[in-house]
C-alpha cells in the first residue's frame, strides 16, 4: 500500500518569533529560550473567519489529486485524522468527499488520536487496505487549527502552534513497498495534562465556564518524557524487519520540538541530515507535522523511491506511533 502523493497547505499569514516574545514580555514572562528550545522562528496562523482545519484540510486533498493525476471520483477511501474537527457530524470526511465529488461507493471516516492521528490514521488505514480489495486509493487528510484553541496566556500553546494541513493518498501496489511494519507504545499515567476542551465537552454551556476553560489546557510535565520509548521502538522497529539504522534514509518526526528531536537523533547515533525539521517553518502543526516534513524532504531531494522511512509522532497522554516504511 504504497504512498502514491502528497501534499500539504498552510495559510498565507505568518507570525514571527517577535510577536510572542512581545506578547509575554507584557505578561511578564521571557520565553526566548523556551522558543529556542522549540526550534521556533516563525509559524503560519489561519484566519479564523475564512479558514478552519476542513477547509485547510481540503485544500491538501485537491493538491494532492492533481497532482496525483486524479480527482475525487478515484478515492475509494476518505479518512480524516483531526483533533479539532469544524464538526462532530456530519464527520470532516463526508464534507471532504463532498467538496471532492467523491463517488457513492467510498468508506468515510473521521479518526482522532491527537498530534499521533495523522501517522495513525497512515498505518491503520494501510492495514485496512491489505484486508479489503476493493479499496485501491485512500486519501488519508490530517489538519488542526490549534492556534484558535490556545489561550493567549498560556505560552506552551499559544506560542509554539501553527495551522496547515498534510494529505497522502494510499495506492495498492504502486511504486514503492509502503507500510512495512509498526507498533505503538502507550503510557496513560499524565492523561490529565492536556485536556480539550478544558472544561470537559459536557461542560461547555454552563453560564459559569469562562473561555480559558475551554481553551486547550496544558500542565506542567518533563516534554522529553517519550525520547526514551522512541528511541527503544525506533531501534526495535528497525531490528525485527532485519534492518539496520543505517538503512533509514529519513526519519520524519513530530514537529513538536526541535530539542526532542536531537536527542532521539543523538540515542540513535544518526547524522542531522537525515531528520527533516520544518517546525522553525510551519510551528507545531500537530497531527500533519511528520507528513509536512515528509513532503518537504521529497520536494528537496532527500527523500527517494525506494528509501526506507521512519514516522514517529507522540499524542496527548500519552501515546506513540512508530512506523516503518518504504517510499
Amino acid at each position: 500500500m504504497s504512498i502514491l502523493q502528497a501534499a500539504y497547505y498552510h495559510p498565507d499569514q505568518v507570525v514571527h518569533n517577535d510577536f510572542y516574545f512581545e506578547h509575554f514580555d507584557r505578561q511578564g514572562k521571557d520565553i526566548r529560550n523556551f522558543l529556542a528550545a522549540m526550534g521556533r522562528k516563525n509559524r503560519y496562523v489561519a484566519d479564523r473567519a475564512e479558514e478552519n482545519a476542513l477547509t485547510m484540510g481540503v485544500k491538501a486533498a485537491e493538491k494532492a489529486l492533481k497532482d496525483a493525476g486524479l480527482s475525487g471520483e478515484d478515492i475509494d477511501m476518505f479518512v480524516f485524522a483531526t483533533q479539532t474537527p469544524e464538526y462532530t457530524y456530519p464527520t470532516n470526511a463526508l464534507l471532504l468527499h463532498n467538496r471532492l465529488k467523491g463517488k457513492h461507493r467510498a468508506v468515510t471516516m473521521d479518526s482522532n488520536a491527537n498530534c499521533a492521528g495523522m501517522v495513525t490514521a497512515v498505518e491503520q488505514s494501510s492495514r485496512y487496505m491489505r484486508s479489503n480489495p476493493q479499496v485501491r486509493y485512500a486519501l488519508i487528510v490530517g489538519c488542526d487549527f490549534s492556534t484558535v484553541n490556545c489561550n493567549p496566556e498560556d505560552e506552551i500553546t499559544y506560542a509554539n502552534f501553527g495551522d496547515a494541513a498534510a494529505a497522502v493518498i494510499l495506492e495498492r501496489g504502486g511504486q514503492g513497498q509502503g507500510l512495512i511494519d509498526s507498533l505503538y507504545y502507550t503510557d496513560s499515567d499524565i492523561h490529565e495534562s492536556i485536556t480539550f476542551p478544558a472544561c470537559g465537552l459536557s461542560n461547555v454551556y454552563r453560564a459559569d465556564v469562562r473561555p480559558e476553560d475551554i481553551y486547550i489546557r496544558w500542565l506542567p510535565f518533563d516534554g522529553t518524557v517519550c525520547v526514551d520509548a522512541a528511541i527503544e521502538d525506533i531501534k526495535e522497529l528497525v531490528s525485527r524487519n532485519g534492518l539496520e539504522l543505517d538503512d533509514i534514509c529519513a526519519f520524519c518526526l513530530s514537529q513538536f520540538s526541535l530539542k526532542n528531536i536531537e536527542l532521539i537523533r543523538n540515542g540513535l547515533g544518526q547524522p542531522e541530515e537525515k531528520f527533516i525539521y520544518v517546525g522553525d517553518e510551519f510551528g507545531y502543526t500537530a497531527t500533519s507535522s511528520p507528513f509536512i516534513a515528509f513532503q518537504r524532504g521529497v520536494e528537496q531531494g532527500n527523500i527517494k523511491r525506494g528509501d526506507h522511512l521512519i514516522f514517529w509522532s507522540v499524542g496527548a497522554g500519552w501515546q506513540i506511533p512508530t512506523m516503518l516504511l518504504r517510499y
